[in-house]
């Protein structure tokens, strides 16, 4: 564990699903400076009781709701909504309107990678990641 390579960096998540939630646990356990951002404070619960972190109520498509998250001194921006459109839109405001160094996205639809990849944000799609752990899984190719 620990924080890669002794940087500690400023995160904001945008959507606090369980991922959401458990990812920002994880990195503020690393001692990172994490600010989750959600439209809907009630999802705040997901977060565990030691999140030492920032919570912000707002929509993370707004750039005043952005700038009271943080993100002009943000080193990472991660997209996590259960909304493809949310997300892309999101990101692409990180990284072009502030510039963010680093913007991650989730989207469900893989059609949409290559949106995101030219854009210059990195894309996680769950969809396809799950198909391949259960495709590993079913045709037992998961021990290498």
């Amino acid at each position: 564990g620990g924080i890669f390579g002794g940087e500690r960096m400023n995160i904001i998540i945008m959507g606090c699903s369980r991922a959401g939630a458990r990812l920002a646990a994880m990195l503020d356990g690393e001692g990172h400076d994490v600010t989750v951002l959600d439209t809907e404070p009630y999802c705040f619960r997901h977060l565990p009781k030691t999140f030492k972190g920032t919570a912000v109520a707002g929509n993370g498509l707004d750039e005043e709701v952005l700038r009271k998250s943080g993100i002009e001194k943000a080193d990472v921006f991660i997209a996590v909504t259960e909304e493809d459109n949310k997300n892309l839109m999101a990101a692409q405001i990180a990284k072009q309107i502030f510039n963010v160094p680093r913007v991650i996205c989730q989207v469900y639809d893989p059609v949409r990678e290559e949106l995101c990849r030219e854009s210059g944000i990195e894309v996680v799609i769950p969809t396809k990641i799950i198909a391949e752990i259960l495709y590993r899984i079913t045709t037992g190719e998961e021990e290498e």
